[in-house]
């Protein structure tokens, strides 16, 4: 069952609300996405405390809905 890049997209803005989100398919199957994902909420952190917020906010799809997230994350 794959994600939908909108479904993506609303999930991440719900656990980072002021987060400007862009969603690819790169496959064209569901399962392959990148996203590029700007928050103030990252302001200070790693990259790996950023991707885990985004991770989070997956609530435990990464690895299975969602076969693969390429991630790109910074601070506005």
């Amino acid at each position: 069952m794959a994600m939908q890049a909108h479904e993506i997209e609303a999930m991440i803005r719900e656990a980072l609300p002021d987060a400007k989100v862009e969603i690819r398919d790169l496959a064209g199957d569901g399962d392959h996405y990148s996203a590029i994902v700007v928050s103030e909420s990252f302001r200070g952190l790693s990259r790996v405390k950023q991707h885990q917020l985004v991770y989070d906010a997956l609530k435990g799809r990464m690895g299975g809905v969602l076969h693969a997230l390429a991630l790109q994350t910074s601070a506005p």
